[in-house]
């Protein structure tokens, strides 16, 4: 069944970055939901439904499109942003498959089933204060009231959570940017692309121009040394793979994307997509003929108890364009703390 669910995501995904038959037909249901989003969106615009401050400034990272985009590396590195700018920031998240209703800290230690991989990958990068809830003004009002010092928050997803009033949005794209421009079911976009935001960024290594849309800046995402999941204090050089048998495993929303780091550090690997958010409850490599087996970070939170002496993570380092730093600063230091 995860087979046919798998191929059939694949083939949506390929049908949403052309406007082909399929998704000609599904248009009058897209413009159904662009209808109920914009009166959504305009509820809370003019007041009809009520958006909630919580105290200290909020900044959401999020997206207009389905998938993965590369919001985690770009929260993680917002945080240690604002940290060098002289704030104490907080990280609030639904928790993508998280069990849990209401708000819950995640920490280092935490299990990924209870909270989520990305965010307990941002706990374990950034050391800043996380909370999970399907309600972000709860899981932001709880980090608030745990965490007296936290002055800005930023959000992880939430972009269409408008009850959580926010200072700024950032807005994500991949080398997709905004697919066949169709809302759902007929293209990839929750929201129209000319929906306002303060910033975006995209995130495609071989863009050589960015779209011409206010505040856009390029995501830089670049490789550090791999890890042995083993042995942490482990580490290599991706170029030092370079002459073994080498598979590259990914359960991201984009795993091309992962594997495309990878060759661009001079490795041909095999390569092997996962689901997003695979849950790695038993060993998927265990028939693999390869001497090295590189993961991302956030598939490395959710290993179970098995363990395989193969595995190395990359992690990825995201360098924001400090013009972006400024207009996010500008934005929080406009509204001091209540």
């Amino acid at each position: 069944m995860s087979g046919i669910f798998d191929r059939l995501e694949t083939r949506v995904a390929r049908e949403w970055q052309h406007r082909g038959p399929l998704a000609w037909s599904l248009t009058p249901l897209a413009c159904l939901f662009g209808a109920v989003a914009a009166l959504r969106r305009a509820a809370f615009s003019l007041g009809w439904l009520k958006s909630v401050r919580v105290g200290v400034p909020v900044v959401v990272v999020g997206n207009v499109t389905v998938g993965g985009t590369g919001k985690t590396p770009t929260v993680i590195a917002l945080v240690e942003a604002l940290r060098a700018a002289g704030f104490n920031p907080g990280v609030v998240s639904r928790g993508y498959g998280a069990r849990v209703k209401t708000p819950t800290p995640v920490t280092p230690a935490s299990a990924a089933s209870v909270g989520g991989d990305e965010p307990l990958l941002i706990s374990r990068r950034t050391g800043a204060p996380v909370w999970v809830c399907p309600d972000r003004v709860a899981a932001a009002e709880a980090l608030c009231d745990a965490h007296r010092d936290v002055d800005v928050i930023v959000s992880d997803d939430g972009l269409q959570h408008y009850r959580l009033a926010r200072d700024a949005e950032l807005v994500v794209f991949d080398h997709r940017l905004g697919g066949n421009g169709f809302l759902l079911p007929a293209g990839p976009l929750r929201e129209p692309l000319s929906r306002p935001r303060d910033a975006t960024l995209i995130n495609d290594p071989y863009a050589k121009t960015l779209p011409a849309w206010p505040n856009t800046f390029a995501l830089q995402l670049a490789p550090a040394d791999a890890w042995h999941l083993e042995n942490p204090a482990l580490r290599r050089p991706l170029a030092q793979f370079s002459g073994e048998r080498v598979l590259a495993a990914a359960g991201i929303g984009a795993p091309e994307r992962f594997f495309a780091t990878l060759r661009a550090a001079g490795l041909s690997p095999q390569t092997r997509a996962l689901p997003d958010h695979y849950a790695f409850e038993r060993n998927p490599f265990a028939d693999a003929h390869a001497d090295a087996i590189l993961i991302t970070e956030k598939d490395a939170v959710k290993l179970g108890s098995w363990r395989d002496a193969r595995i190395w993570v990359v992690p990825v380092e995201a360098a924001l364009d400090h013009r972006l730093i400024a207009i996010v600063v500008e934005k929080v230091r406009g509204r001091s703390p209540a």
